[in-house]
């Protein structure tokens, strides 16, 4: 990166070309005081406090919004500098209570010593909310401002406590437009705006609405963007300086978010977004507002429960492993199975997995989150490139010419992509978003498709054969580089143009055009979400994905390559770890003698070379009657009540052991319970989607009797003489890890303390790889896949004329375990709703808000019609977690994944209003 070199304050400096007199200040250490300006945001320029003066330069520029030029003398803290600072600061403090920033007691000030207060203000030290941690106050001192000469004019507004989480005290706003630029650069959602004009300028919402009504994602970025304390988290209201601030990785989805725990009194009073790490400062409303609440939730479990004579009794540690360890020995190989969830760490995962494999002698392990979603991604990457992941880093989207977006409502399931999507499309990038459902991010896309649900193949193939015909594809990079071309490019012979628009629903000419988008604005990235893998034939989908990529060369380079969005914390960790039926650690399929004999030499034991059963498999009930005891690391289950089927089989098993932190309706069922701490609480990593293998770090005591599930799992193996289960602390895991995973051999706690790493990281010495394939792929060549259309399992006829689709919420993560503990998210939460187009109400006779019953061949459900056009005539649209007993459970008979987003459905006007509850 170029550089330049300038002076400030009488010291020479280098900073990079392209940086602002601000950006190169703050690089060398020199403090320039500013309210308006923010490191992600564009320069502003509207507080004026970060004036200086540079030599040969006429007046007082800004020097958030001055380039840095070579040779550049600048002067930040001259006598006449701070006394224009001093009247700038004046006007900015005339609307705003001062008395706290420039009492000269506040230095001194007693804990409970009274404020000075007014009705239905906060003016005083004790009664702001941001006492110690207030930018304002920061300024006004460096500043010294000792007296204002200016007469404080308040406005008299009510406190707005109208939405959930964040309470708004415009009296305390100065104007800083940070909150308003940040909700609209890089959140993309404008929910806030300046209103009025002039003196009577404020911040707000349009027709002063809501938060909730505004559109607000609720992310906090407002509230982490406020410098005065006008926008604050409710929750943490009053709280004032930490007493120790933990980094962490996020617990909810598989982005790998860095947070900072800020403990108070040995408790988390809160939890912010860091600035390193792929969030770069953001959060989602889970990360920012829904961490505290679950671990301190009054249901969780706290001690060892037995179920003894139909009775539940709280016990011992010792009594319930030894119960455990006595009872399994009678259940090993086919008749055992673990399934595990995404409360564990990556060494939760290694033990599970190991002690499954040695100790039970079954390869019946498995974990929901990867079966549910992201199977299709591991099977289709490892046959196309080799290995599995997403092959580039997720910072590198922001720099794409053109990103295809495909299957995923980011907005909801990965707002952070959203970000860098918005990021993105800010420079130029051209966004082509397909999708069956009208997402928020069409908005800045340049093209968007409305396909029928399940044509994914059909029409990616349609576009491949529009960039081969056009001589639009890479073919010295397919030469080079790739293998089995030939047999694909006679498959493109069948997607002619009359059957793409028969299939697909979408016209050939707009096939044809993003197709010459994507293949001719360079570098291209491709973002898919579930809409892809949760599909009968979800594997072929990502092949076709894989396929598109390597015709136009979009691989081994920056901001180009394939991204899966992973929907659940750690989900990539367990198929690494080998948390997985098919694979042992480092993807080495179960089924063949030398990933057996690896894992033997590893392990010291003899291992199973029968294949294993997968999450969908365990829970058929028609299909396991030879599983006898089961063994549940936190609930995998979406159902709320429990099927009768699921029900009556698990009572059926003869050991049913459910280790949580949370008790629930299978835990009721259990024989054995076992309190597990949350990530709060223990030690270890997580690995992301984009690779990168994090520090998670106990920030805590431990909360009752709780203890870490590999710590659980190694007592139970010891008890039942198994050797290789001694471990201390789970670094000392990790560093078995290492010796399994060639990919993490140079991963170590020592050098997570810097940051992340992304695997492959094969020594001590190697940075991490940023980039998959540069120069050739992990299994030589790329592999094209020559793919058939296949229908749906199951289409509308005259019985079920709808296709019904499923989406996730922003506001819960699947099964919910964490977020139904938060009040606010409940609130916020997916309502009982099915969306329907305008065009179907109408031949339905349905109006908007009225109660409906939509049925499939599995189920019925009440729930309430809204009308809109998000969804295409012929489709519906439901919350997954609303609308699990409805859909199809046929799997794809590669990755075993459900077909969750097409299914059948009729829809029918009832009058049931008093069956209709929680609606």
């Amino acid at each position: 990166m170029e550089k330049i070199t300038l002076t400030i304050d009488g010291e020479e400096t280098v900073a990079k070309k392209g940086a602002t007199v601000l950006e190169a200040a703050k690089e060398a250490g020199v403090y320039i005081p500013t309210l308006c300006n923010q490191s992600s945001l564009s320069p502003f320029g509207a507080c004026r406090l970060c004036i200086v003066q540079i030599e040969k330069m006429r007046g007082f520029p800004s020097s958030c919004t001055t380039p840095a030029t070579n040779g550049m003398v600048v002067h930040t803290n001259t006598t006449r500098i701070q006394e224009l600072r001093r009247g700038l600061l004046e006007m900015i403090l005339s609307e705003h209570p001062y008395f706290c920033a420039i009492c000269e007691r506040r230095e001194r000030c007693e804990a409970f010593s009274p404020g000075i207060q007014k009705t239905s203000m906060v003016v005083g030290c004790h009664t702001c909310p941001k006492k110690g941690i207030c930018e304002l106050q920061k300024v006004v001192e460096y500043i010294g401002l000792n007296n204002m000469s200016l007469t404080y004019h308040p406005r008299e507004l009510p406190i707005l406590r109208d939405s959930p989480f964040i309470d708004r005290d415009y009296n305390l706003c100065i104007l800083c437009g940070r909150c308003v630029r940040v909700c609209h650069e890089s959140i993309g959602v404008s929910a806030i705006a300046f209103t009025y004009r002039g003196s009577k300028a404020l911040v707000g919402t349009a027709f002063g609405h809501s938060l909730q009504d505004s559109g607000c994602q609720f992310c906090g970025a407002c509230v982490d963007a406020c410098p005065s304390g006008s926008l604050i988290e409710r929750a943490a209201k009053w709280k004032g300086e930490y007493d120790q601030l933990i980094p962490t990785t996020c617990p909810y989805c598989g982005i790998g978010c860095q947070l900072n725990l800020e403990i108070k009194n040995n408790k988390i009073d809160a939890s912010a977004p860091s600035e390193d790490g792929v969030n770069q400062g953001l959060a989602c409303v889970k990360g920012r507002f829904a961490i505290k609440e679950p671990i301190y939730h009054p249901s969780r479990l706290k001690s060892p429960l037995i179920k003894r004579n139909e009775k539940v009794e709280t016990a011992t540690w010792e009594e319930t492993t030894n119960l455990i360890a006595d009872k399994l020995t009678n259940y090993k190989s086919d008749q055992f199975a673990l399934i595990c969830s995404d409360t564990c760490t990556n060494e939760d995962y290694y033990i599970a997995q190991k002690f499954a494999r040695v100790v039970m002698k079954s390869n019946n392990i498995d974990h929901k989150s990867s079966r549910l979603s992201h199977s299709p991604s591991l099977f289709s990457l490892i046959q196309s490139f080799g290995s599995p992941g997403m092959t580039n880093s997720i910072s590198e989207i922001g720099n794409a010419a053109c990103i295809l977006l495909i299957g995923s409502n980011t907005s909801s399931d990965n707002p952070i992509i959203r970000a860098n999507i918005i990021k993105a499309v800010n420079k130029g990038a051209k966004l082509i978003i397909i999708n069956p459902r009208r997402i928020n991010l069409c908005h800045f896309s340049s093209s968007w498709l409305q396909p029928l649900p399940g044509s994914d193949v059909a029409l990616l193939m349609g576009m491949m054969q529009v960039i081969v015909d056009e001589n639009l594809a890479d073919l010295s990079f397919i030469e080079e580089r790739c293998e089995n071309f030939g047999e694909f490019k006679e498959a493109l012979r069948n997607f002619t143009p009359d059957f793409i628009e028969k299939v697909s629903g979408i016209d050939w000419k707009q096939v044809v055009e993003i197709a010459r988008t994507y293949a001719r604005q360079k570098p291209g990235v491709i973002i898919y979400g579930t809409g892809i893998t949760q599909h009968f034939h979800g594997t072929n989908n990502v092949l076709a994905l894989c396929n598109l990529a390597m015709l136009t060369g979009n691989l081994g380079n920056p901001s180009s390559g394939i991204y899966p969005l992973e929907g659940e914390n750690n989900a990539h960790g367990a198929c690494d770890m080998g948390a997985v039926a098919e694979f042992y650690p480092d993807y080495q399929p179960v089924n063949t003698e030398a990933g057996k004999a690896k894992y033997e030499k590893i392990w010291e034991c003899t291992l199973n070379s029968e294949p294993g059963m997968t999450f969908s498999d365990i829970f058929n009930t028609e299909a396991n009657p030879q599983i006898k005891a089961l063994y549940l690391i936190g609930n995998p289950i979406f159902n709320h009540p429990l099927p009768d089927k699921l029900r009556n089989w698990l009572q059926e098993l003869e050991l049913l052991i459910v280790q949580d932190c949370f008790p629930s309706e299978i835990s009721q069922l259990a024989h054995v319970v076992l309190p597990t701490s949350s990530f709060a609480e223990k030690d270890g990593t997580f690995t992301s989607a984009e690779r990168k293998v994090q520090r998670v770090r106990k920030a805590i005591r431990t909360i009752g009797d709780s203890k870490p599930d590999w710590q659980i799992i190694c007592q139970i193996a010891e008890k039942m003489g198994a050797k290789g289960f001694h471990f201390d602390n789970p670094s000392q895991i990790m560093e078995e890890i290492t010796t399994a995973i060639p990919n993490y051999s140079g991963i170590s706690y020592e050098r997570l303390e810097n940051g992340g790493l992304q695997w492959p990281c094969p020594n001590s010495n190697h940075q991490g790889t940023s980039i998959l394939y540069p120069d050739n792929f992990a299994n030589g060549k790329g592999k094209f896949t020559a793919l058939k259309y296949q229908p749906s399992t199951e289409l509308p006829d005259n019985n079920y004329p709808l296709i019904l689709i499923t989406e996730y919420s922003l506001y819960h993560l699947y099964t919910e375990v964490l977020t139904s503990k938060v009040r606010d998210l409940e609130m916020l939460g997916p309502k009982k709703i099915v969306e329907i187009n305008p065009n179907d109400v109408t031949k339905l006779g349905i109006n908007d808000g009225d109660l409906v019953k939509v049925s499939s061949r599995r189920g019925e459900l009440n729930v309430r019609a809204k009308v809109t056009e998000v969804v295409a005539p012929g489709i519906v649209s439901m919350n997954l977690h609303i609308a699990e007993s409805l859909i199809n459970p046929i799997i794809d008979p590669i990755s075993k994944t459900p077909e969750f987003k097409v299914c059948a459905v009729k829809i029918e006007k009832t009058s049931l209003e008093n069956k209709c509850i929680n609606l």
